[in-house]
Order: C-alpha cells, then sequence, then structure tokens
C-alpha cells in the first residue's frame, strides 16, 4: 500500500501518525514493552490524546527477536498469524544505559533509543543488519480505506532483497511491489499462488512478517532504501531473523515455522500424467504405461488428472465408469508394474456430485451470513468450498481420501486452494474470511498431509498448488500453470528459488509448460531442467506429455535424464535428509550457497542442487548456456557427464546437445553414485561408487549414504595423499562399493571400513 506521495507529501486523504518518541521503555521478565508517541512529549499536555503505539519486543527462538506493535489492543477481532511450531522461550538478556535499552536472543540484539528521535536498531555482534527510525513505524488513517500500520526497515548500499513466496518475476524484488496474497494467476504474472510473507537479505538476515491476512510489501520502491511493509488493521507483527549466512537464516526460519518431512525415495523419480483436458481411460493410461517400459524409460508414478472424475461433478472422489469400470482392479495391475499412483483432487465441491446436498446439508461447506450455502460457477458450476475449519468437516472430507488410499492410491495432487472468497463467506470456528484466505490452503494441504501420515506413515506426499507460510511441512510443491516457452521456463526457476529462499525444502514444476504444446527444442530442455530438480513430473493441459508424441529424440533426452537421476538418488537422498534437518532447500539459489560471492547476487538462471552440484539449464533452442563458476579463480569445476575441467570465478560460454547441459561439480566434493538406473528407491549402499573430484593433495571430503527410511547407511570421509586415496566408513557399513577419481576406478570392496588406491 502507498501511503506516500513522493518525499514530502501524503497521498489525498491520508493522515500518517509516526513513532517517535519511546517515552516509556520498560523491561517485563523476558521482553521489553515500549510506548512509543508519535510526537515529542515536551510537556504533559502533549499525552492528551493520540495515537500512541504499544511496541512488545520479544524472542521466539535463539537468534530471532519478534516486534508487536499495536493500536487499539480491543477493537479487531481475533487475529490470525503464521504457525510457529517451533518456538520456544529462549535465554533473553534485557540490558540498560542512560540512553538504551536491549534485548539479545543468540546473537542477535535489538536496541530501543529512549525519549526522542525513534530507533530499533537490529544487530549480530557489531554488525548493524537493519533498522526502524524516522518515520519507519508508523500508524495510518484513510477514510474508506481504512486504518493501517506500517513498518519500514533500512536497506543498504548494495543490499539485495528475496523470496517473499513463489514469485515468477524477477529474482532480485528491489523496486518492486508484492501483494501477499494468494491468487490463482499463473507464472506469467505478479500474483502468486504461494505467498510467504518472508524475505531473505544478501547481508544475512531474514524478516518474517509475522500474519496471516494480506501484506503489501514496497522492497525498495516507496523509500528506495527501505522495505516497507503494511497491513491493514490495529496492529502489525513481525520478526526479524539472524544469520549470519542465508542458509543459517532459512535454518532459523524453518526451525521456527517447521521443517519439511522427508519424501519417500520413489517420489524423486519420474511422475507421468494423463495431462488436464485429454481423453483417456484405462487403455489409454495402460498404453502410455507399457510403451515407456517398451523404450526404456523408467517411470515411478503414475498420476490422474481432473477427469479420472465424471465431468461437472469434482470433487466427489468416484472413479469414472465410462473410463474406468473396475478402478481397485485397474489400481492393482498399475502397482503390479512397479508404479505408486497420484490422484487430483481439490477443496470443491459441484453442485452436480449427490456430495454436495450431503456436505450442505451437514454444515460442511463454507456459508453465506445468512446460513445458506456459498456457491459459485467460477470453475465448477455451483460449487461450495469445504470448511477446514469445522472438525466434522475434515474428518468427512479426510475419510474419502481414506476410501480412495484403500483402493490402492499412493498419493494426492491436491490442486487449487486459492479462490477462496473473502466477501460474504463465514467460516465455522468464526474466523475472519480475509485473515483466512492465506491459510485456507494450509489447513487443506494439513488436512490431506496429516489423513495420509495416518494410512502411509512416512510415506506421506502431496503434490500442492497452493500453500503459506510454514506450508513446508507438507512437501511437495510444483510451480502451476506455466507456458510451453522457454521464457516461462526461465520464469518458473525464478518462482522455485523465490520459495526455496522461504524454506520450501522441495519443488517442483510442470516439464515442457502446462499451457500451449511444447516445441521439441523446449520440450528437451525442459526435461533436462525437470530432471535435475528434486522432483520430476511431466503434465500438461491439452495435450498428451509422452514424449514419443514430440519426437523420437525426446525419448532419448528422457531416458538418459531419468537414468542419470536414478544414478544421483545416494546423493539426492542425503541432500533431501539433511534439508528435513536443516532446512536448507535441496534446491538452492547461488547466493545462499555462495553469499561471499558478489556475482552470485543476481544470479537466476543457475542454481545448486545440493552444495556441491551446480545446474545451469539451456534456455536457447541452439543450445548455447551463459553460467557462472563460483570460486577462486583457477579453482577446477568438473562437468559430471564429460570430465570437462572449468575454471572457478569466472564465466563460461558452451553449446551443449539435448544429451547435455552443464553440470558442475564443486571441487573438492564427493558424489556417491548408485549402482542402478533403473529406479529410484534401492539399496543405495550397495555397490555404491564414491566418485571423488578435484581433491587437493593433503585435503579430505566427508560423504554420506543415505538408507531408504531416512537415516543414514554410512558416512565417512575421502583422505589424498600425493597420488593416494583412502576411503574410511567412520559409520555404518558400504558393500560391493569402489572408489572413483576421474576415468579410474578402484577394485569393488566387499564390504569394510577402507579402501584406497593410486590414482
Amino acid at each position: 500500500m502507498k501511503f506516500t506521495d513522493g518525499q514530502w507529501l501524503l497521498q489525498p486523504g491520508v493522515t500518517a501518525h509516526y513513532a517517535s518518541e519511546a517515552y516509556t521503555v520498560d523491561a517485563q521478565d523476558d521482553r521489553i514493552v515500549i510506548l512509543a508517541t508519535s510526537r515529542p512529549i515536551k510537556h504533559r499536555g502533549d499525552t492528551l490524546q493520540g495515537p500512541t503505539l504499544t511496541v512488545v519486543l520479544s524472542s521466539p527462538i535463539e537468534g530471532v527477536v519478534r516486534v508487536s506493535c499495536e493500536h487499539y489492543s480491543h477493537s479487531e477481532g481475533a487475529r490470525l498469524h503464521i504457525p510457529m511450531v517451533g518456538a520456544t522461550k529462549p535465554a533473553v538478556q534485557i540490558t540498560e544505559t542512560d540512553t538504551h535499552m536491549t534485548l539479545t536472543s543468540g546473537a542477535l540484539s535489538v536496541d530501543v533509543k529512549k525519549g526522542e528521535g525513534w530507533s530499533l536498531v537490529f544487530r549480530e555482534g557489531s554488525r548493524i543488519l537493519t533498522k526502524s527510525d524516522w518515520r519507519s513505524l508508523g500508524y495510518i488513517q484513510w477514510g474508506a480505506k481504512g486504518n493501517h500500520v506500517h513498518e519500514q526497515l533500512l536497506l543498504q548500499v548494495g543490499e539485495s532483497i528475496y523470496g517473499l513466496g513463489e514469485r515468477f518475476t524477477p529474482w532480485v524484488k528491489n523496486g518492486q511491489i508484492v501483494e501477499n496474497v494468494n491468487k490463482d494467476g499463473g507464472t506469467a504474472c505478479e500474483q502468486a499462488y504461494k505467498s510467504v510473507p518472508f524475505y531473505l537479505s544478501s547481508r544475512g538476515y531474514g524478516v518474517l512478517v509475522n500474519e496471516a491476512g494480506p501484506v503489501s510489501f514496497e522492497v525498495a520502491s516507496e523509500k528506495t532504501t527501505r522495505v516497507q511493509f503494511s497491513r491493514e488493521g490495529e496492529s502489525l507483527d513481525y520478526c526479524v531473523f539472524a544469520g549470519p549466512t542465508p542458509k543459517d537464516v532459512i535454518g532459523r526460519l524453518t526451525a521456527l515455522t517447521g521443517r519439511s518431512p522427508l519424501p519417500p525415495a520413489w517420489t524423486f523419480g519420474l511422475w507421468l500424467t494423463t495431462s488436464f483436458t485429454t481423453q483417456y481411460d484405462e487403455a489409454t493410461v495402460t498404453h502410455f504405461i507399457d510403451e515407456m517400459a517398451r523404450r526404456d524409460m523408467p517411470l515411478a508414478v503414475f498420476h490422474f488428472d481432473c477427469f479420472w472424475m465424471r465431468e461437472f461433478q469434482w470433487c466427489d472422489f468416484e472413479w469414472n465408469p465410462k473410463g474406468f469400470p473396475e478402478p481397485e482392479a485397474m489400481l492393482a495391475r498399475l502397482r503390479a508394474k512397479g508404479l505408486k499412483i497420484s490422484l487430483w483432487i481439490n477443496p470443491y465441491i459441484a453442485q452436480k456430485s449427490p456430495l454436495f446436498a450431503e456436505a450442505a446439508a451437514k454444515g460442511y461447506l463454507l456459508k453465506r451470513p445468512n446460513g445458506q450455502t456459498w456457491q459459485t460457477d467460477l470453475w465448477q458450476p455451483g460449487m461450495g468450498i469445504v470448511d477446514f475449519t469445522n472438525p466434522a468437516a475434515t474428518a468427512w472430507y479426510q475419510g474419502h481420501l481414506r476410501r480412495l488410499m484403500a483402493m490402492g492410491v499412493d498419493c494426492f495432487k491436491t490442486d487449487f486452494g486459492e479462490r477462496i472468497p473473502v466477501d460474504g463467506v463465514v467460516y465455522h470456528d468464526g474466523s475472519d474470511p480475509v485473515e483466512m484466505h492465506n491459510l485456507y490452503a494450509l489447513q487443506y494441504n494439513e488436512a490431506v498431509f496429516k489423513v495420509m501420515q495416518e494410512v502411509k506413515g512416512d510415506e506421506a506426499v502431496v503434490f500442492a498448488r497452493s500453500t503459506y507460510a510454514s506450508g513446508q511441512r507438507f512437501p511437495v510443491h510444483w510451480g502451476g500453470d506455466c507456458w510451453s516457452n522457454f521464457e516461462s521456463m526461465a520464469e518458473s526457476l525464478r518462482g522455485g528459488l523465490s520459495l526455496t529462499a522461504c524454506g520450501f525444502a522441495f519443488w517442483s514444476h510442470d516439464i515442457g509448460g502446462f499451457e500451449g504444446k511444447p516445441p521439441p527444442a523446449l520440450y528437451k530442455r525442459w526435461i533436462q531442467f525437470g530432471l535435475m530438480s528434486s522432483h520430476s513430473r511431466l503434465h500438461g493441459s491439452s495435450s498428451y506429455r509422452v514424449p514419443w508424441l514430440v519426437d523420437e529424440e525426446s525419448c532419448d533426452v528422457l531416458r538418459a535424464f531419468t537414468r542419470l537421476k536414478h544414478r544421483l538418488m545416494p546423493y539426492l537422498f542425503g541432500v533431501a535428509i539433511e534439508a528435513t534437518q536443516t532446512g536448507v532447500p535441496v534446491m538452492r539459489a547461488m547466493v545462499i550457497e555462495h553469499p561471499q560471492d558478489p556475482a552470485c547476487v543476481t544470479l537466476d538462471r543457475q542454481y545448486h542442487l545440493g552444495s556441491p552440484l551446480l545446474v545451469a539449464p539451456v534456455f536457447t533452442e541452439s543450445g548455447e548456456v551463459d553460467f557462472y563458476l563460483p570460486g577462486p579463480d583457477g579453482g577446477a569445476w568438473t562437468h559430471l557427464l564429460s570430465g570437462q575441467k572449468r575454471a572457478g570465478g569466472r564465466w563460461h560460454k558452451e553449446t551443449h546437445d539435448f544429451l547435455s547441459m552443464p553440470l558442475y561439480v564443486a571441487p573438492g566434493s564427493v558424489i556417491p553414485w548408485g549402482d542402478t538406473d533403473l529406479r529410484p528407491d534401492y539399496d543405495f549402499a550397495h555397490g555404491v561408487t564414491l566418485r571423488v573430484f578435484e581433491l587437493a593433495d593433503g585435503a579430505s571430503a566427508d560423504f554420506v549414504v543415505p538408507a531408504l527410511d531416512g537415516s543414514i547407511a554410512a558416512r565417512g570421509r575421502v583422505v589424498r595423499a600425493g597420488s593416494r586415496y583412502t576411503a574410511t566408513v567412520s559409520e555404518g557399513a558400504l558393500r560391493q562399493w569402489s572408489l572413483q577419481v576421474g576415468e579410474q576406478r578402484s577394485s569393488v570392496l566387499a564390504s569394510g571400513g577402507s579402501l584406497s588406491f593410486d590414482a
């Protein structure tokens, strides 16, 4: 929300009351309570009339400071906030001088200036991260547009801002206005399916605006040296996260709002869908699956999109008998082929379905103020929306999913959840519809994920489009409706990097693009990008996405990169386990991995897949690609497929055919390489090869080999002494394993704790 008219004026009708003095500053147990006046208090007469703001400083976990600002304390309904499932009561230190009071939590401190001249300074040690000062914190009155509270936090010279959810606009958010409201807008606009009111700074700190409802962000736009965020109402709540690195910030964020559980290993394989509006039945599905097998293209999951149900009746959880007369037997036949099964669902019930009358009669759908069911024709004619604030409605919805899982369904694609009304609607628990709009997607995914946990245990997984802050607790998420062109492929990557910068460990996208029919070159390049993402799915709108319908070479590309991903699974699954423990995502922006390299600050066409592996998708039909390899000048990176060496600390230009792309391994790394390329879920510790890349003489590198249950099968270290390489297993065990340096490979060791050879 833009309140000012340039540097000096306000928008017509705006009255602004800025915090100008910390009139009282009191330490109360583990918090500081401030009475901030909107004008200097020179004499007792100045204490008459307001407004004033009560500002409370506290800490929900170590290294995080929470700032709660409030004008009227009881004039608005119950506030909804972001779930902080990891909140604790950390030890804080409060110190005081004549001029300041300071609250310290771990490495993070906030200094409050007493008296005239409003100032909150956030420090990590002696380093100033950001501050709220002159005309930063304000209470705004704007007639019919309502009252607002805003904060403006300082940006320093050269500072870049990232995140704010899955944003397909430029990766660096400076200069943008971002509205924190979930919408079904596709990837080609400023709207987002997954709003997250969190931003990450290139200077190694983060800010989470702890609000469920709409928040407006002006990032170096209204004020070029500040990030402004505001909400309509009488209060505003935010948290500042210490670093010092981006990984540390994301770790603290996910420690507070929750970390992702580990998706099962089979989810990392290739997913194939029927696509959206295509004509299909059991024969079509079986043909696709059998043809994939005949062409030696491994498939892990088959997904049935919307029309597994009857038209006009979504979502009633009933198979369309015309195409699927015996669904349970069909699912058994597909599972016998080694496949997992996914079904499309959404939280809307169409009027034509018999379930609608049942849900409406029992009060399971959102209502209008007059007590009648809220309905719309936008999407399914006459549909209602399941009210997940009603425990009985949630249990009813989950019961239908239990029935499908009993049939043989393994997971669900939780589509939609963004088109949730805010006007003329009443929730079962009385929640404010405006505040519930973003949280609805969270409740929807939580309801589905939790019933899957009850039935499937650690095998639970969803494929979700909408979510909100803390939604990383219900993986996996994908990028939504993108176009079939290179520009949309690039914007999809920007959206994924923005989301993972907000603590989402796993992310995917529609290989080939959703809308339109992908040209062969685009399809093949998107296959490469898709298989080098944490999760990989072929999906489209009006055309099948099987590769032989594009061209024969697409089959070769899909086969090669699917098998490559399977070989990488001992590495990738280890990275996934680490992500669940630290919060650092599997796919991560260059600046997150290399915060000290200024060349990485703006990079958004390449990323890291775990720390050692750099991926640069090809966004041209010709195969030309420019990419940057970080590190000190002369540090050699190695191409994973060809073994070619490239110097770090500089840009490179290459041309790749469709069976290659820039996949570079950082010097001093060990990549565990699997012994099968047929499937993603296998015994990673059996037959593994430890591939060593540019390990300096006298140096060492650690390795981890995971187990399918998410534990560590083995960990150890590789040490180089001259031409001698020695790998030692310090924990667990490897079987039939070997060591590889360049093209040279050691003999296979049946079992044991140490293996050496000269390379």
